[in-house]
């Protein structure tokens, strides 16, 4: 360690983070991790809410309408939890919210903004065993460190 500075107390780590929320408990305890990290960092925070299109929504007359309301309410819900959050921390953050894939949104996101971290929840659904949830395809993606919270 001869020839090295000395050792600085929060000047590494995270300066942009990007955190998936759905509105799952997982997706929930994501958020509060990636929000105390951000605090604690003074990291910008992007809160990134996806509502995905499913196909077969589309298939029936107001399908696709009902979708998009029950996205835009846990939208609104979320964006009120983060305004009492912003009350009591101060966090520099924004909230982003979308329709489409939630693979292809947050990764945008992610890339777009330079971020230093990506803050997902874990899947609960069985069926991603198989196929691959949100957060398998971005760790694969490999482009940011990827925190998988349970």
């Amino acid at each position: 360690m001869t020839g090295e500075g000395p050792f600085e107390y929060g000047v590494d780590g995270p300066k942009v983070i990007v955190a998936g929320v759905d509105g799952s408990e997982t997706s929930l305890h994501a958020a509060a991790y990636a929000w105390g990290l951000a605090r604690r960092s003074g990291a910008r925070l992007i809160i990134v809410h996806v509502a995905p299109i499913a196909a077969l929504s589309t298939l029936t007359a107001g399908g696709a309408a009902v979708m998009r309301e029950a996205g835009e309410a846990v939208a609104g819900d979320l964006r009120r939890e983060l305004e009492r959050a912003a009350e009591r921390a101060d966090v520099r953050y924004e909230f982003v919210a979308e329709q489409g894939d939630p693979f292809s949104v947050i990764s945008r996101v992610a890339d777009e903004s330079r971020a230093d971290a990506v803050i997902v929840g874990a899947s609960a659904q069985a069926g991603h065993r198989l196929v691959g949830s949100v957060a398998v395809k971005l760790v694969r993606t490999g482009h940011w460190p990827v925190t998988v919270v349970p």
